[in-house]
């Protein structure tokens, strides 16, 4: 090769223009995020700010016909997209998941994310395979159907959770978005994975093999996410490092830890997304603890700092990205009936689990309809699914992959700024933002003389059905992990035996009421 130091430097220098615009789009939405925030302008959450700047400059772009070169100032793979946008962002959503609300709430919010997930799934898939069937839109093989229905089924609520963090809300209520939105994105990938397999590996494959493989991919990540986590809280137990002149190794280690569960989860061909999150969950619960107070405060403050630059990174890329991508808006049938599939698949999951839930939980427990509806128009699609589209255009032959890319982008833009825009107006026509409804923290919770007691529900009448009765024991085991977590795994892994943030809780509860104040993606 010709050594070409003028090509080189101009290479350069592209990247450095690059790099610039990138910096100036994101200084340009975090100030508007700000702005708009300030002024309870709720009809464009941050997100749809972000968005917005990348459709504009985009849009600008091709206007000004320096498309080629702006494009390759922002050379953008997929790899860095996998590799460091999404880690963080799916890390901090684990991390910032407050153990109590969510363990206290596990069975619906497990219900929601995993039986909800497949279902929708596999609604969307098979509608989008019989609206080609029946020359609705274009037609797509049976198996990529239903890849598209795993994948677009992955939610990305952040904005209304940023609407319930303005607004206050009901604590049950948050922690069942944020949990589902936490665990679907798990299940999305797995499920996506599979049927990319099913995919390739088309010949002979029976039923019974595809769920084997999901749950192969699915329990195999958590595993090695849960033991990264497990291993971490042991070293920072038993290493003495919370100590003042060593707050930096401290600080450096914890870092460290989610990247090597993400890279050990690809490396043994896993989901690192999946195990990174499982991380997070049992970094927060067991390993935090085990910090000095000092790394504490800069662990929290780090990854909230980087996810939230990942994540508006990612939604200005989303919105460059559409205006400057050679879309096959031919496909406008495709794109519209995908929207009218999701919205029926999203109803299918959330009320036939809502119902599933309150069969097993008492009368004053039950999930009121309110709940549901605010639970059904919170699915938003965003990173999750527009990184699982970006990867189907190069798994996906002639095409294929490009129209379910299309529609994708399609999607994510009308949700964000359609369903995120008329989220706040929603939410209060549903009044369930600024409530302060029971007290009761969930399945078995409630606070009594500002110390959280387990309530042991009345056992079920005879005439209870066998189904119900099973749904019960369920019930119940959700409990027996809280007891023995707090009586094994906390005094285990934690250097505070057995009270785990015991003052923090009563200090919570003292101003809890139903009505909390939270940070960006997700504190409690």
């Amino acid at each position: 090769a010709i050594h070409d130091p003028q090509g080189q430097e101009k290479q350069q220098q592209a990247a450095g223009v690059g790099i610039l615009l990138q910096i100036m789009m994101l200084v340009l939405s975090f100030v508007l995020g700000h702005v708009l925030r300030r002024h309870k302008f709720y009809y464009l959450p941050e997100a749809s700010a972000s968005l917005l700047i990348g459709l504009i400059v985009g849009g600008l772009a091709n206007v000004s016909n320096t498309e080629t070169s702006i494009r390759t100032w922002f050379n953008f793979h997929d790899e860095f997209f996998f590799l460091f946008l999404l880690p963080p962002i799916i890390f901090q959503s684990g991390f910032s998941l407050q153990p109590k609300p969510f363990f206290s709430n596990f069975g619906a919010i497990v219900t929601f994310s995993v039986l909800g997930t497949f279902v929708a799934s596999i609604v969307t898939g098979v509608l989008v395979y019989l609206g080609g069937v029946m020359f609705l839109m274009y037609r797509l093989p049976f198996v990529e159907c239903l890849m598209f229905g795993s994948l677009i089924s992955a939610t990305d609520p952040v904005t209304v959770l940023s609407i319930f963090q303005e607004l206050g809300s009901d604590v049950n209520l948050y922690a069942l978005v944020f949990g589902e939105s936490v665990l679907n994105d798990a299940m999305a990938i797995s499920l996506y994975r599979t049927m990319s397999l099913v995919r390739s590996h088309s010949a002979g494959q029976n039923f019974f093999m595809v769920i084997i493989r999901f749950l192969e991919t699915f329990v195999g990540s958590m595993s090695a996410g849960v033991g990264v986590g497990f291993t971490s809280a042991l070293l920072f137990k038993y290493a003495g490092l919370d100590v003042d002149n060593l707050q930096n190794l401290e600080c450096c280690l914890f870092v460290l830890f989610p990247y090597f569960s993400y890279m050990l989860a690809e490396g043994l061909s896993l989901s690192g997304i999946v195990s990174i999150l499982f991380t997070g969950i049992v970094m927060k619960h067991y390993t935090y603890s085990n910090l000095s107070t000092n790394s504490q405060r800069f662990v929290s403050a780090f990854f909230h700092l980087i996810s939230s630059l990942a994540e508006t990174f990612v939604f200005i890329y989303m919105g460059f990205d559409i205006a400057m991508e050679k879309h096959s808006w031919s496909h406008v049938g495709f794109i519209f009936f995908s929207i009218l599939f999701i919205v029926i698949a999203r109803a299918a999951n959330v009320f036939g689990c809502g119902y599933l839930v309150n069969l097993a939980r008492p009368a004053h427990r039950k999930i009121p309809m309110t709940h549901q509806k605010a639970l059904w128009y919170s699915g938003l699609r965003g990173a999750m699914a527009f990184a699982l589209a970006l990867q189907s255009v190069h798994e996906l032959p002639d095409g294929h992959g490009q129209t379910i890319f299309t529609a994708t982008t399609a999607i994510v833009v009308v949700t964000v700024l359609l369903i995120g825009g008329s989220t706040g107006t929603m939410l209060e026509a549903l009044e369930v933002v600024g409530d302060s409804r029971d007290t009761s923290l969930g399945d078995g919770f409630e606070v009594v003389n500002n110390r959280y007691m387990t309530r042991f529900d009345d056992e079920g009448s005879p005439s209870e059905s066998g189904f119900r009765t099973k749904l019960r024991e369920f019930h119940k085991s959700a409990k027996s992990f809280s007891e023995l977590d707090r009586n094994y795994l906390t005094p285990f892994f934690t250097s505070n035996n057995g009270d785990y943030d015991e003052d923090d809780d009563i200090n919570n509860d003292q101003h809890h009421e139903e009505r909390i104040p939270f940070t960006r993606r997700g504190n409690f």
